[in-house]
């Protein structure tokens, strides 16, 4: 590792360290090393300018985006909720079945945490609270833990984000994330249940089953984006991007004319607040191009390959040692900065180790998301208390059952790699 290489490097965790933006301390660290290494500066510009302009994959993301958004201003959701009511509300601990219920169904149409949790998930909050059965922390954790779910289930956008570094398919991502989604899905529905007759939780009011035609009606036109998404994909009608593209449009249509639950004014917001969001992911995505320049540069993905060599670690040793790393990184890192400079690294050495990409990728991901209710850093804590006002550190003290099970989760997935290859292989995977 040359010095320039260390320089950078101390730069980069310096300014992290003391509150800056993670792409911001990206590229100024990439500046320093081009610098102290005698090379042209502009070659920041150039890297993150082509890197952008000749991945069309990128543009999937603010189009997800702007779909979550105009999901959680129009009427979308509040029919989900209602359907998710109807479905399990009836049960010990109904509302916070209800919301893991809702972000299961909501990830097949955003692809995003955060537009997860801070959209539907304040609703069910609330719900929650004012029913007086649950503790804000609990309320805050719940919400917290499930909307780790959304970039699992297709679509998602750091699946998009982990094949722009690793060339693996997205279609085959996605179809790789559905079982562990679901498989996530019903370990926390199985814990929530034991706490709630733990904590002696009442059941909530019923819905009347002959009323659950009606509330499954009117929630069936979203409940079919997903679907449309997804047939679009692996029926070779569009590729993900477009796929993207159609998720937006068919979430406008719905809000607009069937739903008729936005305006020309909350249209105006969703597309300044989608702009913000994208541009904030893009930068981060810019400043990752520059740095996996300096790293390609510096030869560092052969010499972790060459280190992999040494040690001769098997395929299953080797998963544990880098899932245990993203774990440890998770608590200081936001997810988007270890899938897009962390992960590469240790593409090659999975290559050489025949370790699957879309296993790899898939497991990360989840690994990734694990890390964003993990304290310190935690994204979706921050999230959950601005949105709501809940404490951190309440959130935290009832967050820890959740992050044992979804670690148990992980590791499920890592030691059984079929659970995530089976249904690609359906697909004609040869992986």
């Amino acid at each position: 590792m040359s010095p320039a290489f260390t320089l950078c490097l101390v730069v980069l965790f310096g300014l992290a360290a003391i509150g800056a933006p993670i792409a911001h301390s990206m590229i100024v660290a990439a500046v320093v090393y081009l610098a102290v290494a005698g090379q042209d500066l502009g070659l920041a510009a150039e890297q993150m300018i082509q890197g952008i302009y000749d991945s069309f994959i990128i543009l999937a993301v603010p189009l997800f985006i702007v779909a979550a958004n105009i999901m959680n201003e129009g009427a979308i959701s509040d029919r989900l909720l209602d359907f998710c009511k109807a479905v399990v509300g009836r049960f010990r601990g109904g509302m916070a079945q209800v919301d893991i219920l809702v972000s299961l169904i909501f990830s097949g149409m955003s692809g995003s945490a955060v537009a997860d949790a801070a959209g539907v998930g304040k609703v069910t909050i609330n719900m929650m609270i004012r029913s007086g059965h649950y503790s804000p922390g609990f309320a805050g954790a719940v919400v917290a833990a499930s909307a780790t779910i959304g970039p699992i289930i297709p679509p998602s956008i750091p699946m998009v984000m982990y094949a722009l570094v690793s060339d693996a398919s997205i279609g085959y991502l996605f179809l790789g994330g559905v079982v562990p989604g679901l498989l996530m899905t019903l370990v926390m529905m199985v814990l929530t249940s034991w706490i709630a007759h733990k904590r002696d939780i009442p059941a909530e009011e019923s819905v009347p089953l002959r009323k659950l035609p009606g509330i499954t009606f009117g929630a069936f036109p979203a409940l079919l984006m997903p679907v449309i998404l997804l047939a679009g994909i692996y029926g070779g009608a569009t590729t993900p991007t477009e796929a993207a593209a159609v998720a937006a449009l068919y979430a406008l249509l719905l809000a607009a004319f069937l739903y008729r639950s936005v305006t020309w004014r909350s249209l105006s917001n969703v597309f300044s607040e989608s702009a913000k969001s994208s541009a904030s992911v893009g930068l981060v995505i810019g400043s990752a191009l520059i740095f996996n320049y300096i790293v390609a540069v510096e030869n560092v993905p052969n010499s972790i390959a060459s280190m992999l060599d040494y040690l001769d670690l098997k395929p299953l040793a080797f998963l544990l040692f880098a899932n245990l790393l993203f774990l440890f990184l998770g608590c200081l890192l936001d997810a988007t900065t270890i899938i897009l400079v962390i992960i590469p690294l240790f593409i090659p050495a999975c290559r050489a180790l025949g370790i699957d990409l879309v296993h790899f990728g898939v497991v990360a991901v989840v690994n990734c998301m694990i890390g964003l209710i993990t304290p310190p850093y935690g994204m979706l804590l921050f999230v959950i208390n601005g949105a709501t006002g809940i404490a951190v550190s309440a959130i935290v003290r009832e967050i820890v059952p959740y992050l044992l099970a979804l670690i148990a989760t992980l590791l499920l997935l890592i030691l059984f790699p079929d659970l995530t290859l089976w249904l690609p292989r359906q697909f004609g995977y040869q992986g």
